[in-house]
């Protein structure tokens, strides 16, 4: 399997920009299996939720590279997202912006098929996912094609521009 966006991420020297657009991942992650039991993070326990990815965006962060997630979610939200957005603060934690578009918002916009990562707008890294959510066996593919990372800039951008900042978005 090729490296993770965390590679990508190190080398990055202006920005990083991640596209979700699906409403479900991992549906068998054992974080997200016991949020469904009810635990939660706790957000004053630091230690409990900070990992390597955590530490990758922060690097990134400090020096200069500006880190954007935007979600594309159905409402109402499936259970996943909702972990996912109870669990977004790890994420602002470590220097991303995070902003939410409900799909409905999205009409009229030209999305790629799939999640991606573009870095410094000249890499896109998408990724392939299986039907239950798992990235799939080749699940990474790079490529620096200039109409494919032209695609997904612009893509990235539309979102960006009508999606809500994480703290002013109410999930339904």
């Amino acid at each position: 399997m090729r490296p993770p966006a965390r590679d990508a991420l190190a080398r990055a020297q202006r920005s990083a920009v991640h596209l979700e657009l699906r409403d479900a991942y991992m549906l068998d992650d054992p974080g997200y299996i016991a949020w469904q039991q009810g635990v939660r993070l706790d957000r004053g326990e630091r230690s409990t939720w900070w990992n390597g990815w955590h530490d990758a965006v922060r690097e990134a962060v400090g020096r200069g590279v500006a880190v954007r997630r935007a979600r594309v979610v159905s409402e109402p939200i499936s259970d996943y997202v909702s972990y996912e957005y109870g669990n977004t603060f790890t994420n602002l934690a470590a220097g991303e912006v995070v902003r939410w578009l409900p799909r409905r918002r999205a009409t009229g916009l030209a999305l790629p098929s799939m999640d991606f990562w573009l870095f410094d707008g000249e890499q896109a890294l998408f990724h392939h996912f299986t039907g239950n959510g798992r990235l799939d066996e080749d699940g990474r593919e790079y490529t620096d094609d200039p109409a494919l990372v032209k695609l997904c800039a612009d893509a990235f951008e539309a979102v960006w521009e009508r999606a809500v900042p994480h703290e002013h978005y109410r999930p339904r």
